[in-house]
């Protein structure tokens, strides 16, 4: 009899993880590097796992570097951060001061612009989350209202899938199609593409959350 077994994503992911382990972030200090060899590989996510199963102890990983998100804590988000950056997922996913977006309950790499509005944002960001309730309009965009005034630069843009856009000053707008009008720029997307974005945006509205660790 020949047995089968279901494979996760999950799994999946480790398994590319590991055939691609590699040492990355070179120099005096190699990031993320929990279990102290010298470089960034699947080992590292598995000590984080350990660690929070008790089967390591704080002298056994170096902390700091297993708080990836920078919230504080160690937990099995942080493993699961070191998985996605292996298999090419997320590059730098999070620093000081770094903006984080979801949609929904994903994850999003946005590589923001450096600009008034979106240090205003961020301002704002760190007191508290940021809940932005979004709606689809014209098949190729999601809306929705900061609930505040950003500082404006507006000029004559023609958008991509991808683009997170300021418009009149006081409402984000996340592109899956195109469209040409006067806006601020806030930034990117960079973990999704076409497809993935129009997936994720099109199929109704979504619910975008904004935060600071």
């Amino acid at each position: 009899m020949i047995r089968t077994r279901t494979v996760s994503a999950l799994s999946i992911l480790v398994i590319v993880a590991t055939l691609c382990s590699q040492t990355i972030f070179a120099g005096a200090v190699v990031r993320y590097d929990v279990n102290r060899d010298g470089k960034l590989n699947i080992s590292d996510a598995t000590a984080i796992q350990k660690y929070r199963a008790g089967l390591l102890s704080d002298d056994d990983i170096d902390s700091a570097q297993a708080d990836v998100n920078k919230d504080g804590d160690i937990t099995i988000r942080d493993a699961t951060y070191i998985q996605l950056i292996l298999a090419d997922i997320l590059t730098e996913p999070f620093g000081d001061n770094e903006m984080k977006m979801r949609i929904n309950d994903t994850a999003i790499e946005v590589e923001w612009e450096d600009n008034e509005a979106v240090a205003a944002l961020k301002e704002a960001v760190k007191a508290k989350p940021l809940t932005i309730n979004m709606s689809m309009y014209g098949g190729f965009e999601q809306v929705g209202s900061l609930g505040m005034s950003l500082p404006r630069s507006d000029t004559r843009i023609i958008t991509e899938p991808g683009d997170v856009i300021l418009y009149s000053g006081n409402q984000m707008v996340v592109f899956y199609g195109s469209n040409e009008w006067s806006y601020t720029r806030l930034g990117k997307i960079k973990n999704q593409n076409e497809t993935q974005l129009r997936e994720l945006l099109s199929n109704g509205n979504v619910t975008i959350t904004l935060e600071i660790n």
